[in-house]
C-alpha cells in the first residue's frame, strides 16, 4: 500500500465516507497567501522542479539547515539540480515533521508520482516532475485550476499598483480569481523613520497626495483603500508582533507624525501610540467598507541577526514569540465595538498556548447579526501541522461554534502547497468521524457532513463576500 492511500488520516468508515461525500470534491478560497501575482496574471511557466518548489520555501531551508546542507543549497547560487538533491536526501530525515507529508502528498496529487523521494529516487522524481513542468497545464493557473481553486487572496501592500489583478480581472476568466488583500503594515513603523518616510513618499506618490501631515496621510490611505475595494478587495492582513491600544490624543498623533516626517525617531511610548492609532483607523476602514480583518500576531521575527544582514527577511529565522496580547486586543476591539465600527475579524496565534485564550475573547466580540463575525484562523506556521491543526479545532470546537468556521489557507509562496487543504479536510474528518463512531457526536453523517462542506468552502464564500 502506498503512503498517501484513499485512507490517509482517515481512520474509520465514518471519516472516509465525510470525505469522500462532503470533502474532497469542495472548491478552494485561499483567502491568504504570498503567491506573486505577477506570476498568477502571467500564468508562469516554472523552468524546473526547483524553481517551482524551493524558489522562497523558508520552511524547506530551515530543515535542510538543521541536517546540515549549506546555505549555498539552500538560497544561494548553486545549480538548480543540486539543491534538489540536497532537498530530496533531507526528507528521510523529516519523518514526523509536517514536511514529509506535504512533501508526497504533493507529489502524489500534483505529478501521479507514489514512490517516497530520497537520495536515490531524486533523478528519476526531477526528471518526471520537470517534463511534467513544461507542459501548459502545469503553468502557475494550471496548477491552481488543477487543485479545484477559485479564489486566491495575494498579499499587498497599499503602495502596489495591482496591475496584474488587474489584467487578469479584465481577461474575464470566471474559473479563477485573483483578489489582493489589504496589508498596510509599513504605515505604522513610525520608529524607524527613514524606512517609514521612504514608504510614506511610494503612498504619496500612488494616491497623488502630497503627504505633509497626519489629515494628509490619512486622505492617501483612503484613497487607496477605495482603490483597492475597487477592485475585488474584500479582507485586510496585518502582521504584527502585539497588538497596540494605548491612550492618546488626536494631537499627539499629528505630533508623532510632523516628527517621523521631520527625520526625529520618536520613543517608544509615541511610537506605541502611533501603531494603536493606524490600528483603530485601519479597522474603521475596513468597516466602512464591509471587509474583514485579519491579524497574525505573535512571531518574533528575524532572531539570527548575523543571517537577517545576509537574507534579509522570511527566511527561516522566525520562531514563536510569547508576548502577552489579550488586554490590547479586547480594548483595540473594545473601542470599534462600542462606535459600530468592528468589522468581520479573524485573529491568528502562533503559540498554542493562546488557542483557548484568543478564542474566549474573540466571541466576546459577536454581535449576533453577522453569523462567525469574529474567526479563530486555521493553524498557522509553526502550528500549521498535525497537532497544531488538531488543537486550533479542539478550542474552536469547545469554546466556540467549529460549524462557522472560515476554514484553511496555504499561507504560502507556492503553488504547490494547495494539497494542505485536502490534508486539513482529510484531518477534520477524521477528528469528526473518531468522535461519530465513539458516540461523542450522533451518528447522523448528513448533519456533520453539511459542517464539514461549509468549513471546506461555504463559510468563507459567504464571509467574504467576493464578487
Amino acid at each position: 500500500m502506498s503512503y498517501i492511500n484513499d485512507d490517509f488520516l482517515l481512520d474509520t468508515k465514518t471519516a472516509q465516507a465525510l470525505y469522500t461525500d462532503w470533502a474532497k470534491d469542495m472548491p478552494i478560497i485561499d483567502y491568504h497567501n504570498h503567491l506573486p501575482p505577477e506570476q498568477v496574471a502571467g500564468d508562469y511557466q516554472f523552468t524546473d522542479l526547483a524553481d517551482a518548489w524551493l524558489a522562497g520555501d523558508h520552511y524547506k531551508w530551515r530543515a535542510m539547515r538543521a541536517n546540515g546542507v549549506d546555505e549555498s543549497l539552500c538560497t544561494g547560487h548553486a545549480p538548480p539540480r543540486e539543491k534538489f538533491q540536497a532537498w530530496a536526501e533531507t526528507v528521510p530525515k523529516l519523518l514526523r515533521n509536517q514536511l514529509y507529508p506535504w512533501t508526497h502528498l504533493e507529489l502524489k496529487r500534483i505529478f501521479g508520482i507514489e514512490e517516497l523521494l530520497n537520495g536515490d529516487t531524486a533523478e528519476s522524481i526531477w526528471n518526471t516532475c520537470n517534463e511534467k513542468l513544461a507542459s501548459s497545464e502545469f503553468s502557475a493557473r494550471g496548477l491552481l485550476k488543477q487543485s479545484n481553486v477559485k479564489v486566491v487572496c495575494t498579499t499587498d501592500d497599499p503602495i502596489h499598483t495591482l496591475e496584474h489583478h488587474i489584467a487578469m480581472a479584465q481577461e474575464g476568466d470566471d474559473s479563477l480569481k485573483m483578489y489582493p488583500a489589504w496589508r498596510p503594515d509599513k504605515g505604522m513603523a513610525i520608529d524607524k523613520p527613514e524606512l517609514f518616510n521612504a514608504w510614506l513618499d511610494d503612498l504619496a506618490a500612488a494616491a497623488n497626495v502630497d503627504i505633509v501631515s497626519f489629515d494628509t496621510y490619512m486622505e492617501a490611505l483612503r484613497i487607496r483603500h477605495t482603490f483597492f475595494h475597487e477592485h475585488g478587495c474584500r479582507l485586510s492582513d496585518h502582521g504584527i508582533d502585539t497588538f497596540f491600544a494605548e491612550d492618546y490624543t488626536n494631537s499627539e498623533i499629528r505630533s508623532h507624525l510632523d516628527s517621523a516626517r521631520a527625520g526625529v525617531t520618536v520613543n517608544p511610548h509615541e511610537a506605541a501610540q502611533f501603531k494603536s492609532a493606524m490600528l483603530y483607523e485601519w479597522g474603521v476602514m475596513d468597516a466602512e467598507k464591509g471587509w474583514a480583518q485579519q491579524y497574525h500576531v505573535g512571531a518574533m521575527r528575524n532572531n539570527n541577526s548575523r543571517m537577517f544582514a545576509a537574507l534579509g527577511p522570511d527566511t527561516g529565522f522566525d520562531a514563536m514569540g510569547d508576548v502577552t496580547y489579550a488586554q490590547p486586543m479586547a480594548r483595540l476591539f473594545d473601542r470599534l465595538d462600542s462606535e459600530g465600527k468592528l468589522a468581520k475579524t479573524v485573529v491568528y496565534n502562533i503559540n498554542p498556548r493562546d488557542n483557548d485564550l484568543l478564542v474566549s475573547l474573540l466571541y466576546a466580540f459577536n454581535d449576533g447579526v453577522t453569523p462567525g463575525k469574529m474567526q479563530h484562523g486555521s493553524g498557522w506556521w509553526f502550528m500549521d501541522q498535525k497537532p497544531g491543526m488538531e488543537q486550533q479545532i479542539e478550542s474552536l470546537s469547545q469554546n466556540g461554534l467549529l460549524s462557522r468556521f472560515v476554514g484553511m489557507l496555504t499561507d504560502s509562496r507556492s503553488f504547490l502547497s494547495f494539497p494542505r487543504h485536502e490534508y486539513f479536510r482529510r484531518l477534520l474528518c477524521g477528528m469528526l468521524g473518531r468522535d461519530m463512531e465513539s458516540g461523542l457526536m450522533p451518528p447522523e453523517i448528513e448533519l456533520t457532513g453539511q459542517m464539514v462542506s461549509d468549513i471546506c468552502y461555504s463559510n468563507a464564500k459567504e464571509y467574504f463576500g467576493f464578487e
